[in-house]
């Protein structure tokens, strides 16, 4: 199929009114949706127009960023690159996350527990008999490893197992 210059214009068009690729490629008639998408994306067209708006209005509208949750034992401040859908693209856009709280994570045990000192290994200083537990921010140079030593049948020693491993009822307290 060619793409001759009335039947761009007419694609064009189109688009502009806010038809879907699949309603463009019926009514333009031996293409495919694939096909109209690819030449609206060659043709860096801007996003679909919605009912009752236009195409610069649809291209403009951004939804304000949430922070996403971070986890309990890691406060971080970092900038992510998130994709949002807008119209028919695809928007980059960087959001800086800064203020996160720290939360205080406590067992649900009343014993007293004994917080084992971390040996701070690197990835490639970890071996199956050691902790795995990650501290810290990875894109920091200070991330590493708790390194303590521990089971054959777990990947953390015994204090991070009692954080990752909760059991269903605390859990379920905890959601509530």
């Amino acid at each position: 199929m060619n793409w001759t210059d009335e039947r761009v214009e007419k694609l064009k068009r189109l688009w502009a009114e806010g038809l879907s690729a699949s309603q463009i490629a019926a009514q333009l008639g031996g293409v495919s949706r694939n096909a109209v998408i690819g030449k609206v994306h060659r043709l860096s067209l801007p996003g679909r127009a919605k009912a009752g708006g236009n195409a610069t209005t649809a291209r403009t509208a951004k939804r304000a960023p949430t922070a996403p949750r971070a986890p309990a034992y890691a406060p971080r401040v970092a900038t992510r690159t998130v994709a949002r859908p807008v119209g028919a693209n695809m928007l980059k856009e960087e959001i800086e996350i800064e203020g996160v709280e720290e939360m205080e994570i406590v067992p649900s045990t009343s014993r007293n527990v004994i917080v084992p000192i971390s040996r701070r290994l690197a990835l490639t200083e970890l071996t199956e008999r050691t902790c795995k537990w990650p501290i810290g921010d990875p894109m920091k140079d200070d991330f590493h490893f708790c390194g303590c030593e521990s089971s054959d049948s777990s990947p953390y020693c015994s204090y991070h197992a009692k954080l990752a491993y909760q059991p269903v009822s605390d859990r379920r307290k905890a959601a509530r």
